[in-house]
């Protein structure tokens, strides 16, 4: 993990997405299809049944997996997805199930 470069153009999102998300193979899912998009950060589960993601990377690409987020793989249920801006210094450089 690096320092954020102030000039970066990256943008880094919290995200929380409810619903039938857990035990369905969500956070898997989430890690490939990051890593296929190019995002970087993290994905785990909430105590309280959702999922919790912070989603980094250029602007276009956060922008499809948020969407990616509102769908979920296909045994899951997404009822749910709240986002907003993250500010961190933290420079994340792969995606990882936490």
């Amino acid at each position: 993990m690096k320092k954020l470069d102030k000039n970066s153009r990256v943008e880094t999102l919290s995200v929380q997405i409810s619903g039938r998300v857990q035990g369905v193979g969500f956070r898997i899912a989430t890690v490939r299809h990051a890593h296929m998009l190019g995002v970087t950060g993290w994905v785990r589960n909430a105590n309280d049944g959702s999922v919790e993601a912070l989603l980094q990377g250029p602007h276009d690409q956060v922008d499809r997996m948020l969407s990616w987020l509102h769908v979920g793989p296909p045994n899951a249920r997404v009822d749910e997805v709240s986002s907003h801006d993250a500010f961190t210094e933290r420079h994340f450089d792969h995606f990882e199930q936490i």
